[in-house]
């Protein structure tokens, strides 16, 4: 296990912890020989080689290779010993663009203008290499000591022979919230165009503290992006209005281009003018077309159509951002009324749903197996505030590994936290791999 102060291939000394996942961790490190600052990332062979990640992992490590701008995270070399990977990056110690938003809530236009100006910058660079991100938002992207904009993460990326006879790609991947309409739709879909779409995503949200398309559920925000349905704040420029209406255009053949981006006057020049006088974020329970900040916390993958009682297939390599230090949703939900909670499991689908039966039986809840593969458990008695009722999903990874998502949908929070603590965990205990985002997350 490696430590702090431990010296790594005798040439980087370990620092402190920067962040951990299921698959690894992150160290911040220095070259001994340089002085320079360092970040480390640090897989497990077995856990990678387990999950089939190893086809991400290479991918990640020939994309990184071609691509060398100034607001790109460099990678400086990989190395390897018979149990782990290291991934040797840049340091970039001013953390995610996503901090910043949380923390202010939304930025001024003239603040998001130089960051977008910086993204649309790496991006067309990429674009230019062949490379295209697939997964661009604000949590991947990272602000040096100086407030420079650095892109990160290209474990989804895909390369221009990643493309089928048809010119276009087709695998379905991203995060939901981000990902533009043509990837949804399954027909195939130009890489540097739903990046663009992907920016624009990222400006609105960087200008209006809150997610453009938002929904009660996946099918119903897949809607609002496929026809394009969101609605600017106020407080908007008219130019950045224009700009945005042209970037979030769902149909990918009049989209406006990077190059037409940068023609643009609010790429060009900026907002201008500043406001005076600040605008509030919409209320949670405010009547608006958008949610508010809340809503921002990180989204699991997109993933196909599921029919009733299917397993959702899952990029393996987005799996880390559900992990215990990757997982932002502590930034906004207060730990003791958290309504979610996730873990990973080696066993078959049907072993798992097998043991979800058996659970609900001996604890004498209904279990019901419908809507869209979704596992509903309910209670048989009102509680405090209403019948308990928890949602389960199942999305494959591999055909043995799976990652199973509780959430709360009814009931009393506490009832719940009570229950899943001193009930459904220990009787559970047969069938996970390891708890994710909370202090229980460790091998079973």
């Amino acid at each position: 296990m490696e430590s702090r102060g431990k010296i790594l291939m005798k040439r980087y000394e370990l620092g402190r912890l920067l962040g951990k996942g299921t698959f690894g961790k992150v160290h911040y490190a220095r070259n001994l020989e340089s002085n320079h600052s360092v970040a480390i990332k640090m897989m497990d062979k077995d856990k990678v080689l387990k999950v089939g990640l190893s086809e991400q992992i290479r991918r990640e490590i020939t994309t990184m290779r071609l691509v060398a701008h100034k607001n790109i995270v460099e990678l400086h070399e990989v190395m390897a010993t018979r149990n782990k990977i290291y991934f040797v990056m840049e340091y970039v110690k001013g953390g995610e663009l996503f901090d910043k938003i949380e923390k202010s809530g939304k930025l001024t236009e003239a603040v998001a203008h130089k960051y977008f100006q910086q993204l649309i910058s790496a991006v067309d660079y990429c674009h230019s290499r062949g490379v295209y991100h697939r997964d661009l938002k604000p949590e991947n992207l990272l602000l040096d000591e100086n407030e420079n904009l650095k892109v990160s993460d290209f474990g989804l990326s895909a390369l221009s022979e990643s493309k089928r006879q048809d010119g276009l790609l087709h695998t379905t991947c991203g995060t939901p919230a981000y990902v533009a309409p043509e990837v949804i739709s399954k027909t195939g879909y130009d890489g540097a165009k739903s990046d663009i779409w992907s920016c624009g995503v990222v400006l609105f949200v960087l200008v209006a503290g809150y997610l453009p398309f938002q929904g009660p559920n996946l099918m119903e925000m897949y809607r609002k992006i496929q026809n394009g349905d969101f609605r600017c704040p106020s407080w908007f420029s008219h130019k950045l209005k224009k700009l945005l209406y042209k970037i979030l255009d769902p149909n990918p053949n009049t989209r406006i281009s990077v190059q037409k981006i940068k023609e643009s006057t609010w790429f060009r020049k900026g907002p201008g003018e500043t406001r005076t006088v600040k605008e509030k974020i919409p209320s949670e329970n405010a009547t608006t077309n958008a949610a508010p900040a809340l809503a921002m916390r990180r989204k699991k993958n997109v993933h196909e159509d599921v029919k009733p009682l299917a397993v959702t297939n899952l990029n393996a390599f987005e799996i880390i951002s559900f992990s215990t230090g990757f997982d932002l949703s502590g930034l906004f939900i207060r730990k003791e009324c958290k309504k979610e909670t996730r873990f990973t499991s080696d066993k078959p689908a049907t072993t798992i749903i097998s043991k979800l039966e058996d659970v609900a039986k001996a604890l004498n809840l209904r279990i019901r197996k419908k809507d869209n593969g979704v596992v509903k458990i309910q209670g048989r008695k009102e509680g405090r505030n209403g019948v308990l009722q928890f949602d389960t999903e199942i999305f494959e990874i591999t055909a043995s590994y799976h990652l199973i998502e509780m959430k709360q949908t009814g009931g009393d929070s506490l009832e719940y936290q009570k229950l899943l603590e001193e009930d459904i965990r220990p009787a559970l205990k047969g069938i996970v791999w390891a708890w994710h985002g909370d202090d229980q997350q460790q091998k079973e």
